[in-house]
C-alpha cells in the first residue's frame, strides 16, 4: 500500500512541524490538506490520449473527475500552477515517440506547481510548499505525482521559468554539443520568436555570433531585434532565400532548425563550407498522417559532401543526463539578467488568456496558426481556497 507519506509538516527541511496538520492515508480517506491549510479535493481534472491522431483535439479527451493520485516514496505530488504547450504535443497523441504505449495514457511534458506532498524519502531534498518545475508525461492535469529525481526547484511559481524546461535547454545543450559557436560566426535560426528560438538567438548573441532570425511578422521581427538579433527576415514580407544570397554569400555557419520542409531545404543550400545544421523539429509535418517532413533528399548527399557539411539531429530526451546541469546555468543567467524568458499566456488569442485545462485545446490551436511570440503556457488558477 502506497501509505509511505510524512505529514506535512516532516516534509519541511529540518525535521518534523508537530503543528501543521498531517496527510490521511488516502487508501482510507480521499480527503487531505496541504500545507497551508487548504483542501485537495479527493478528485480533479485531467487530459488523457484516448485515440491515437495528430488532430489533438480528437486524440485527446477531458477527465472531468478522476482520483487525485498518490505519491509514493521518492515522489512528489505537485498542484500543478503553469503548463508548457509543445509543438511536439500532437506527435506525442499520435503515438509516435513510443508506439507500444497502450491507450488511454496521459500527455503534457512539463509543468510548474507547488508540492503538496511527498513520499519519505523525498523530504530529504523538497519540502511542502516548495516551488517546483519538472519534464514528464502527466502536466495536463491538476495534480501530478512526479520522481523527485526529475523535479528542479524555482525561486517562485513564475510563468517565467516555464519555457527554461524544455525550449530553453534544448536549445543550450543542441548548441553547446553541435554549434561549436565563436565570435563573429553566422548563425541562421528558424522560427526565431518561438518558444526555443528566442533561446537559440540569445546564446549564439552570448557567444558573439552573428544572428539572423526568421519570423512570420513584423511584431516577431522587433521582438527579436529587442533580444539583439543582428538581422531579421519576416519571410512573408522579404524572400528568405534572395535575402541568404545577397547578404550572405558564403553561407551560414550554423542552422537552428525547426521548421521542416522548404525551410529545411533552403538552409541546407545555403549552409557555408563546414557548416552545420541542427535539427530540433520540423513542425511543418507534425500535423500531417505520417508526420514526417516533406524534404527533397536526392540532392542532400551532395550538397553536404561539396561543403564538408553536416547535419545533427538533436531530440532533448535523449540527453536527460545534461538536463540539470543545464537547467541550473540557465536559472542562473535569468537571475542575472542575462537571459529574457517571453511567455505567451494567450491574452492576444481569439479567446483571450489560457486558463484552465480546458483551454490547453485552444492553445495548441493557437500554436499552429505560428501567431505566439515565446513559449506558449497554460495557467491552472489555483482552488479559492488556496494561499498560493
Amino acid at each position: 500500500m502506497r501509505a509511505a507519506l510524512l505529514g506535512l509538516g516532516t516534509a519541511l527541511r529540518g525535521g518534523y512541524a508537530p503543528h501543521r496538520r498531517p496527510i490521511v492515508d488516502l487508501s482510507y480517506s480521499r480527503h487531505f490538506m496541504d500545507f497551508q491549510g487548504s483542501s485537495i479535493a479527493a478528485t480533479m481534472k485531467k487530459l488523457q490520449v484516448t485515440e491515437l491522431s495528430p488532430n489533438f483535439r480528437r486524440a485527446v479527451t477531458l477527465l472531468p473527475e478522476v482520483p487525485v493520485p498518490i505519491p509514493g516514496d521518492g515522489e512528489l505530488l505537485v498542484r500543478n500552477r503553469y503548463v508548457g504547450i509543445n509543438a511536439s504535443d500532437v506527435n506525442h497523441s499520435s503515438g509516435r515517440y513510443d508506439p507500444s504505449m497502450k491507450l488511454p495514457f496521459d500527455n503534457g511534458f512539463e509543468g510548474i506547481g507547488e508540492v503538496v506532498a511527498l513520499g519519505l524519502s523525498a523530504s530529504a531534498n523538497y519540502s511542502v510548499g516548495q516551488a517546483v518545475s519538472y519534464l514528464g508525461s502527466a502536466s495536463f492535469a491538476e495534480y501530478t505525482v512526479v520522481p523527485a529525481k526529475n523535479a528542479v526547484p524555482v525561486p517562485s511559481m513564475k510563468p517565467h521559468f516555464l519555457p527554461l524546461l524544455i525550449s530553453a535547454t534544448t536549445a543550450y545543450i543542441s548548441l553547446k554539443k553541435f554549434g561549436d559557436l565563436s565570435e563573429h560566426k553566422k548563425v541562421l535560426v528558424t522560427a526565431a520568436a518561438g518558444g526555443t528560438g528566442q533561446f537559440a538567438v540569445q546564446l549564439a548573441k552570448k557567444a558573439k555570433c552573428h544572428v539572423i532570425g526568421t519570423c512570420s511578422s513584423d511584431e516577431k521581427a522587433a521582438f527579436l531585434k529587442s533580444i539583439g538579433c543582428d538581422r531579421t527576415i519576416n519571410y512573408k514580407a522579404e524572400n528568405l532565400g534572395q535575402v541568404l544570397k545577397r547578404e550572405y554569400p558564403e553561407g551560414i555557419d550554423v542552422v537552428y532548425e525547426s521548421i521542416g520542409g522548404d525551410m529545411f531545404d533552403l538552409a541546407v543550400r545555403n549552409l557555408a563550407t563546414n557548416g552545420c545544421l541542427i535539427i530540433i523539429g520540423f513542425l511543418s509535418g507534425y500535423q500531417t498522417t505520417s508526420g514526417l517532413p516533406s524534404i527533397k533528399g536526392d540532392a542532400l548527399p551532395a550538397l553536404l559532401l561539396k561543403k564538408s557539411a553536416s547535419i545533427r539531429g538533436f531530440f532533448l530526451f535523449n540527453h536527460f543526463s545534461e538536463f540539470k546541469a543545464a537547467m541550473m546555468a540557465l536559472l542562473n543567467m535569468y537571475a542575472s539578467g542575462e537571459l529574457l524568458c517571453e511567455v505567451d499566456l494567450g491574452d492576444q488569442s481569439p479567446e483571450g488568456r489560457f486558463l484552465g485545462l480546458e483551454s490547453v485545446f485552444r492553445a495548441v490551436d493557437y500554436m499552429y496558426t505560428g501567431k505566439n511570440i515565446g513559449k506558449i503556457v497554460v495557467e491552472l488558477p489555483p482552488p479559492v481556497n488556496s494561499k498560493l
